[in-house]
């Protein structure tokens, strides 16, 4: 993995934000996050000084939750630590089951989600979550869908896009449709699209959620370093 790969993935939520979705950033000095109704990751430098917190507290507001997501950087004291979670970063090696499976992308059972799917999209993650979703989350990528009998019961997509990567994120089955290898399917076709661009798979996944992480072994991903996802509370 050559260094610029290194700094984009050790940093993919700021990468993101100064490149490919800055569209979709909001700033104030040297902070940046995603709009309200995006996503609540938000991102300082690598060495923030307390001049650059206070600009992301006056980005936030006074009292609002702060996601840091993986970055290591620790706020001043006098924010309030909201939730910390241990997890791992995992990169697409090339190999496994998505690797032959060009065929995925033509799956007819897998049908890519638009505007008019969003109250579904939130239906169901409300009854999974999988982590954090908004109304204008499926405007950070591709998101795709799995449906029985007309109703939506699966769902994954693209969501960070630091340069030469792709996260797949929001990978769900509703509880009546798990066991017949809708995520499996999912996650295949979005790594055709992904490579077939140029870039490269990743994700993100709690380290308690073993089941997971076997089936991203599976698929292919390895795990690239362990991570500490982590929130504040703005003074």
């Amino acid at each position: 993995m050559g260094n610029r790969d290194g700094v984009a993935l050790r940093d993919p939520v700021g990468e993101s934000l100064r490149g490919r979705h800055a569209h979709l950033a909001r700033r104030f000095g040297r902070a940046v996050g995603y709009l309200p109704d995006v996503a609540g990751f938000c991102a300082v430098s690598a060495d923030p000084d307390p001049a650059e917190w206070a600009d992301l507290a006056r980005l936030l507001g006074p009292g609002e939750l702060a996601d840091m997501f993986s970055s290591p950087a620790t706020p001043p004291p006098d924010w309030e630590q909201v939730f910390t979670l241990e997890g791992r970063q995992m990169t697409w090696s090339g190999t496994g089951r998505s690797a032959p499976r060009r065929e995925a992308e033509a799956d007819a059972e897998v049908l890519e989600l638009g505007p008019d799917s969003v109250p579904e999209m939130l239906d169901l993650v409300e009854r999974t979550r999988p982590g954090p979703f908004r109304p204008r989350t499926p405007e950070l990528g591709t998101y795709l869908g799995v449906r029985e009998n007309g109703r939506l019961v699966a769902m994954a997509g693209e969501r960070l896009r630091p340069p030469g990567w792709t996260e797949i994120s929001a990978v769900c089955t509703a509880p009546e449709a798990r066991g017949r290898g809708h995520a499996l399917r999912l996650i295949d076709a979005l790594v055709v699209r992904v490579t077939e661009r140029g870039e490269r798979p990743f994700l993100h996944v709690a380290e308690a959620n073993t089941g997971a992480i076997a089936l991203y072994e599976r698929l292919g991903f390895r795990t690239r370093e362990r991570v500490t996802f982590r929130g504040f509370r703005t003074p």
